[in-house]
């Protein structure tokens, strides 16, 4: 059975709108898709939107909470899991969607849509949010922050048009049609299986000991399982067990569905499985005890492909190890199968705690090799640690395991909300050839600084200072060979305006890359706007910022291409840069120390008092990295509490570090840092006090350095 490509059953260039946003987009899918692009180009204009198909669904599973409209027709929400909601639908264009929560407050705080590359900004009329999306995306939407296990969240995934063609009277197809079905479906060598946009199977997708499978359409399997939910059963290889599980299968592909998991078990398991695609396939988990329902796990095995996909996790996305038998010490120590040719490209993820990918577990023996992400948004990971920190990437064998991993690549990855870029820990007998180039920081800095342990060499790091803060130190432990750092000649910042910026005002933008033959530069304003050229003008329109939030930060983002012109031979693959600032718009600017009154008695305990220096008039963005509970305020203007606490788990004491973000206009010259606590808690403690990030008008984001501070007021 032949793997399809990714996208051969919709317009070429679907993908690449996906990319090219706005009028580019439009201009791409003329060009390229005949009739349907004309369709889109009228959209554009202002005449009527492209179509969308829109999927009814069982009462059942329908849902209130929401209600979204597409190109003004109603559309049907789905309960996923937990607070988690969705909505399935295809399209060939453009798509004006309205959300309605069924709070009136509900957008109160503000309004995230990710992966930010899109640079959608709603528009909000109460409880009402509206936007355009260019063509098939997959979103996430929530409040600012709202990414963890409790958080309320709406996945609203547009497809590419299913052109199968399939229907009831198809033959040669196991066909589940629209409505509920309560089975598990255990799948033949040689079948095909169609799941129509309005089927729900409440069930397991069974892949046993079968070959040359497909799976595919629009339709969804809900899998609420029988598992104990305080305790982990979710690892269990057996049918029935997880939402798609596969043994010694070969040859199989999954293609368009939808993967809900309730119960806590791990979602996607595959033992010795091989020759593997997955292509647009939106898996999603939750449960209320936040763990053990990983994404994606392979029990030996590999030569997988998954593409143009979307997970939501709730343990690590994915996981590599060689087996899993159970948690005893002769099951732990067990010697696994090999991993490898594992390539995951052009998705989505996001997990609301531990990983993007783990390899291994100490005391675990296997080997790894071969293991390729790229062109990935990485929306949010987990805060805090498991015995270690969470990462992008975890290699953790230490203590007692044993095994080869190697050739491992990361490549064009968007970081939004995380935690430590690697966590590499083993003994014994080695990792080599560790690469990250292209992982670019979209909005904010690494919480923890990477480590690496043990029997480790080879491992790069391209474009250094994308790691959070330029100085990030690299923690080298038991005789690992040193990272090597390079940092990228695309990914330098862009200048603006300088100044206090005013709502209206004309601003500025001058990209620092040269203009040479074959580069491009494409520009998103974080307000709905975008323009083309290494220098571009344009006028914020408010205060609100772009999360809708007051806080008057606008997360301005830089995208830069080119083909490799003039850069060492190492760099040739790389051809995209993307470079974030925020650009803080505001009505007001606080005046400096000497002429601002003192700060009102607040009623809370003072911990720690500063005084920074500002070099220049402009809008500053603050972030405090810590695990205590407390307020940050900058002279005398409102303070910013903390986030909620999140415990750090697996016996790891105390809370994960978490940001808390500040944007204010500030005038040139020394102005007060308070961090405030509550007069009932106890003193912060050194991990507590945490560190301040500063970035502003000609200032990366970089620890406030300590000649711009001062203990006493000057």
């Amino acid at each position: 059975m032949r793997i399809l490509p990714a996208g051969q059953e919709y317009c070429g260039a679907a993908r690449l709108g996906r990319r090219l946003k706005g009028w580019l987009a439009v201009l791409v899918v003329l060009l390229v898709c005949g009739s349907a692009g004309a369709e889109v180009s009228a959209h554009a204009e202002g005449a009527a939107p492209a179509g969308v198909k829109i999927y009814d669904l069982p009462a059942e599973v329908r849902s209130a909470h929401y209600r979204v409209r597409l190109n003004g027709r109603e559309a049907a929400v789905m309960h996923a899991a937990t607070e988690y909601y969705l909505v399935n639908f295809d399209t060939d264009g453009p798509v004006e969607v309205a959300v309605t929560a069924e709070d009136p407050h509900f957008w109160d705080a503000g309004v995230e849509i990710q992966p930010m590359r899109l640079g959608i900004r709603p528009r909000r009329e109460g409880a009402t949010i509206r936007f355009l999306i260019s063509g098939p995306e997959k979103l996430t939407i929530t409040r600012p922050g709202d990414h963890f296990a409790d958080a309320d969240m709406l996945f609203l995934f547009a497809n590419s048009m299913d052109r199968s063609g399939i229907t009831a009277a198809s033959t040669g197809v196991r066909y589940y049609g629209p409505g509920i079905h309560r089975e598990n479906i255990d799948a033949h060598s040689g079948d095909r299986i169609y799941l129509d946009g309005a089927a729900v199977v409440f069930g397991a997708l069974n892949l046993w000991q079968v070959e040359n499978v497909r799976v595919f359409g629009r339709g969804t399997v809900i899998y609420d399982g029988p598992q104990d939910p305080h305790t982990d059963q979710g690892w269990m290889h057996r049918p029935n067990w997880h939402c798609i599980g596969m043994d010694h299968a070969r040859s199989i592909e999954v293609d368009g569905i939808t993967c809900i998991t309730r119960s806590r078990s791990w979602q996607v398991q595959m033992l010795d499985s091989k020759h593997i695609g997955f292509y647009n396939v939106k898996v999603i988990g939750g449960n209320a005890n936040d763990a053990n329902q990983d994404g994606m796990d392979w029990l030996g095995g590999g030569d997988t492909t998954v593409r143009n996909s979307f997970f939501r996790a709730a343990d690590d996305v994915f996981a590599l190890q060689g087996n899993w038998d159970g948690y005893e010490h002769a099951q732990m120590t067990r010697v696994g199968h090999n991993v490898a040719n594992i390539t995951i490209e052009d998705s989505i993820v996001s997990t609301s705690i531990s990983n993007t990918v783990r390899v291994g577990w100490p005391q675990k023996t296997f080997n790894s090799a071969h293991f390729r992400m790229s062109d990935v948004d990485v929306i949010h990971t987990g805060f805090g640690a498991c015995k270690i920190p969470f990462a992008l990437l975890e290699l953790w064998a230490d203590p007692d395991g044993y095994g080869s991993h190697r050739d491992y690549r990361f490549h064009d990855i968007r970081m939004e909300d995380w935690y430590s870029l690697f966590q590499l820990r083993q003994a014994a007998p080695q990792v080599r050839d560790i690469s990250f180039s292209g992982v670019w920081a979209m909005d904010g800095a690494a919480m923890v600084a990477p480590v690496a342990k043990g029997n480790l060499a080879g491992v790069e790091l391209h474009d250094a200072s994308i790691q959070g803060f330029r100085d990030a130190s690299i923690g080298v432990e038991d005789g690992a060979e040193a990272p090597r750092v390079e940092a990228s000649p695309l990914g330098k910042p862009f200048r603006y305006t300088d100044g206090w910026l005013r709502p209206g005002q004309e601003v500025a933008f001058t990209a620092e890359q040269p203009a040479e033959a074959g580069r491009r530069f494409e520009w998103s304003f974080g307000d709905g706007a975008r323009a083309e050229g290494r220098v571009v003008r344009h006028r914020f329109p408010d205060t609100m910022g772009t999360l809708l939030d007051g806080s008057g930060r606008f997360r301005v983002l830089l995208h830069v291409t080119d083909g490799g012109n003039g850069r060492p031979e190492a760099w040739k693959e790389e051809k995209d840069a993307w470079i974030s600032e925020p650009v803080v718009i505001a009505a007001e600017m606080a005046p400096a120390y000497r002429d601002a009154a003192s700060p009102k008695d607040s009623g809370r305990v003072v911990e720690e008092e500063r005084f920074i220096q500002v070099p220049a008039d402009g809008g500053y963005t603050f972030t405090w990295l810590t695990s205590a509970q407390g307020w940050l305020r900058i002279d005398d203007l409102a303070p910013v509490a903390t986030p909620t606490a999140r415990h750090q788990v697996c016996g790891s004491t105390g809370d994960a570090v978490e940001p808390v973000r500040t944007s204010v206009a500030l005038a040139r010259g020394w102005h007060r840092i308070l961090v405030e606590r509550d007069s009932s808690v106890e003193n912060m403690d050194a991990a507590g006090a945490g560190l301040l990030l500063w970035e502003g008008p000609g200032v990366e984001r970089q620890r406030v350095p300590g000649e711009s501070l001062s203990a006493a007021a000057p």
